[in-house]
Parts: C-alpha cells; sequence; structure tokens
C-alpha cells in the first residue's frame, strides 16, 4: 500500500481520517514495511467498516491484516446497540471461533527426539484431518443440542478432558446465550461426525519447543521456560460454523436494506443488533462458538491419549484457550464511562491486561495469554495482554502471521513434497492428508510472524513472552 494514503501517528500506528460515508476513523497497526506489503484491499475494507451504522471510536486493523470476506482479516470493530450498531458475520468470519490452546507436556527435546517420528504417526492417525474429515464421535440430536449448549464443559462431563481445563478457557469453556434452535438442521447435519477432527487450511497442531523467552516474569505464571515442549492445537467450528456463516450472510443482506442500512460492500451485509436477525444470529454464533471450544477439548483429550501412548510422563495441563473469530459483549471505557459494546474479532484474538477480571486467577498479574500461531515450519508466539490495548483496540491483539500470498499463488509456487521435504531436513516432522493443502501453507506463503509480533508489541497490543519452534506438525 501507499503509505502517503495515511497520516502517520507513530513508527506502529497510521490512521485514515473520516471521510465520506466514514463514521469513525480507520487505524491499521504496523510497522512501515508491513503495510507497504499490504493488499490496498485491506485499506479499502477497514474504510468501509468504518461506515457501517453504530460503530464506536474507530475501525482496526492487526499488524497481520490481510484480505477477507468483508471484514479485513485482522479486523476489529466495535458497536453500540444503543446507537444503532449492527452485527455482521462477515465481522466475524466463516470459522467461527477458530481459535488456538496451548498444553505443557512437563517434557523437553530430549524426551521428544527418540519418539520423533513415531509421535508424529500417532498424532496423524489418532487425530482425523484434512477437508470434510470426520471421526468417531457421532451426535445424535439430544447430544448435538448439548454439545451447542455446553462446549466444553459438555466434552469435559463427557470423558474428554479434567474439570481443570474449564480454568484455562475464555468463558470457562462455555459460551452463555448460545441458541441451538437458531442453527439449521443443515448446520447440524454437517457437523454431526465431525466433532474431534482438525479440519483443513491453515488448522494444525504441533509440538512445539519453546526456544526463547522474552518476559521471564510473564513466563514463569504461565509456566513456561526455555527448552519446555509445548503442544498448540489450532481449529474451529467446522462445518458448522461454516454453514451459519453462509445462511445469515444472504439474511443480513435483505436485513440491512429492510432497515434502511446502506452497505458500502454487500460482503458487509449486516443486522441491527437489536433486530429479530441479528438477535438470531448472536444465538447461532455462541453455538457455534461452544462448538468449537468442545472439539479443541475432545482434541486435547486425543492429544494426550497419544502422548500417553508413547510418553507416559507427560501430563498435559493447559496453559490457555483463546477464540479468533468471534462477537462479544463488553465492558470498555468511552469517554470515562463504561459502556457495553458488541465487540467483532475476526482474525483477532482477545488481549485483556493485567487485573482484567475475566483472566483466570492464576495469570490475572500477567495479563491474558495471547497465542500467535505462525506459518508451518517457521514459529509461533506466547504473548500476554497489556492494559494498554484497551484504549488501543478494544483489547485486541493479532492472531498470527497472515498471509502474505493466497492459497492459488502458493500452490503455483510450491509443490506438497518439497515443502515437506525441506522442513523434514530441518528436524520438523510434518504429516497432512494433502499435499496440495501442504503446498497452501507453505512458510513463504505467509508474513515474518516475528515482525507481526514485534509490531503488535511496538504498538502496544500485546507483550512478546515466549517464542516456540515446531519439532511435529500435523497439518489439515
Amino acid at each position: 500500500m501507499d503509505i502517503g494514503q495515511f497520516i502517520r501517528r507513530s513508527e506502529y500506528e497510521w490512521e485514515i481520517a473520516p471521510r465520506g460515508a466514514m463514521r469513525v476513523p480507520a487505524i491499521i497497526y504496523a510497522n512501515e514495511p508491513l503495510i507497504r506489503a499490504m493488499d490496498q484491499k485491506v485499506y479499502e475494507q477497514v474504510v468501509n467498516v468504518a461506515a457501517l451504522p453504530g460503530i464506536v471510536k474507530a475501525s482496526y486493523a492487526m499488524p497481520d491484516a490481510h484480505w477477507g470476506y468483508g471484514f479485513p482479516i485482522g479486523g476489529v470493530a466495535a458497536f453500540d446497540p444503543d446507537q444503532g450498531g449492527v452485527v455482521s458475520a462477515g465481522g466475524v468470519g466463516f470459522d467461527i471461533s477458530c481459535g488456538v490452546r496451548c498444553l505443557h507436556t512437563g517434557l523437553v527435546k530430549d524426551d521428544i527426539l527418540p519418539v520423533q517420528k513415531a509421535l508424529a504417526d500417532i498424532l496423524y492417525h489418532k487425530i482425523p484431518a484434512g477437508l470434510g474429515s470426520t471421526g468417531a464421535i457421532h451426535l445424535n440430536v439430544a447430544e448435538m443440542e448439548a454439545m451447542l449448549t455446553g462446549g466444553a464443559r459438555w466434552a469435559v462431563e463427557r470423558g474428554w478432558g479434567e474439570p481443570a481445563d474449564l480454568e484455562r478457557i475464555e468463558e470457562g469453556g462455555q459460551m452463555k446465550g448460545a441458541k441451538p434452535d437458531n442453527v439449521s438442521e443443515h448446520a447440524k447435519k454437517r457437523q454431526r461426525d465431525e466433532m474431534g477432527t482438525l479440519g483443513s487450511g491453515n488448522h494444525y497442531l504441533e509440538v512445539q519447543e519453546v526456544t526463547a523467552v522474552f518476559d521471564r516474569t510473564i513466563a514463569d505464571t504461565f509456566g513456561l521456560k526455555r527448552g519446555d515442549i509445548v503442544v498448540m492445537i489450532h481449529c474451529g467450528s467446522r462445518g458448522l460454523g461454516h454453514q451459519i456463516g453462509t445462511e445469515f450472510l444472504k439474511r443480513m443482506v435483505i436485513a440491512a436494506e429492510q432497515h434502511g442500512i446502506t452497505l458500502p460492500d454487500r460482503e458487509l451485509a449486516c443486522a441491527p443488533i437489536n433486530s429479530d436477525v441479528g438477535e438470531e444470529y448472536l444465538g447461532a454464533m455462541r453455538a457455534a462458538i461452544n462448538c468449537a471450544l468442545a472439539n479443541r477439548q475432545i482434541l486435547t483429550h486425543l492429544v494426550r491419549e497419544s502422548f500417553a501412548h508413547l510418553l507416559p510422563k507427560a501430563k498435559l495441563p493447559l496453559i490457555y484457550d483463546v477464540s479468533h473469530n468471534t462477537c462479544k459483549v463488553e465492558d470498555h471505557v468511552m469517554d470515562g464511562k463504561p459502556r457495553r459494546l458488541y465487540v467483532h474479532r475476526k482474525g483477532a484474538t482477545r488481549a485483556f491486561g493485567p487485573g482484567h477480571p475475566d483472566i483466570p486467577e492464576a495469570l490475572r498479574s500477567a495479563g491474558q495469554p495471547v497465542l500467535i500461531g505462525g506459518s508451518m515450519g517457521t514459529g509461533s508466539y506466547v504473548l500476554a495482554g497489556t492494559k494498554e490495548a484497551e484504549t488501543r483496540s478494544f483489547s485486541s491483539a493479532c492472531h498470527g502471521a497472515g498471509r502474505a500470498m493466497s492459497r492459488h499463488q502458493a500452490f503455483r509456487t510450491w509443490k506438497g513434497r518439497q515443502v515437506i521435504d525441506e522442513l523434514a531436513a530441518r528436524g520438523i516432522y510434518i504429516r497432512s492428508p494433502s499435499s496440495r493443502g501442504v503446498a497452501e501453507e507453505a512458510p513463504g506463503a505467509y508474513k515474518d510472524v516475528s515482525a507481526v509480533v514485534d509490531a503488535a508489541e511496538q504498538a502496544g497490543l500485546a507483550r512478546k513472552v515466549a517464542r516456540v519452534e515446531p519439532l511435529v506438525c500435523v497439518k489439515g
């Protein structure tokens, strides 16, 4: 992008002043190289979001921002229902509550190396991955309703995990306000056999080594030190979430017209929060959040079973589970007064600062863990939310490295076997059912995750705690 389009507020903050239909400014957090490398579509989309009714303060984009459907991926926006605020399915995304959870193994690299290949194989065979993957769990009508209401709590109650896990998950593992009746039968049918599956695209399961610690005090609070082995699981609500997004986007196009909302882009289809369609979407979306939380909980159980077979001394307690692709009702201070807002985070993660009451008590002094997934074969990061992020981004931070090229471009550039062999030569074992999927997710298809994370820290959105690098990756 041309940086001449922006007002440069700092080295890491770029503003677009309100013009035309914009109701608030648009702000992108990034350093100069990152923002120059962004597609012009990010500029257009963050401007269009700023034109939606009831938006508060600003339309934001994170350092990993790239083109998305309606909202940019990495987009954040908050809406006030008392000012005609809207909810947008495009502001949440199709993979509702896609997120990352991190488990500690209690192991070190020397424990993993003798069984590294065997561990890669057992995780791959134990955890279904790939497009349309199905698992051993089949949900009848009653269990589907219970899962969509109960989330990870439902999973733990049925033996897929431990009660202690729930203390380290957003919303305590269960999103309140879910309305399974608002989820179509087609969406439920798509999910009936997909619980405990990884899916495709950028979803993954990685066994990782902590290779650097940047803040020892916070790392100690999180239970991390250099040399530790952790496991990250990245996935979401599978077919159910995608179907909900598809169906409600169509309904919101009609609802926007009925309520006199002029859309700067049809992909920004939305409905007033205080409308039948808006309320029905929120109920369905919250059910999809519970689906994603339950899915990651079942996957955690399968990971623990896999480790127990090869490395019985591993314990795998949950460090934290955080979602991106959500709309959540939160209290934020505006002009010195708290206001209840509907915060859309699409490809962005919540990042509450130290002391926030929604952070588990054991972690509260450090700030909320923020889990940043990198590209396959590079590295990922653990960060902590900051108090500054409250005023700068409604307590939001980036969620990953962000794509630098499309999947089609990546597939034309790399071959899956080539990527697998190159990573194996570096001691990273890749397992995937799709050679094309590996090519599409090649490390070079993504931005430099370290540059993205550094920009987020310098902008005050989150604080670096640790870097982790993969030893095993199961790719969807």
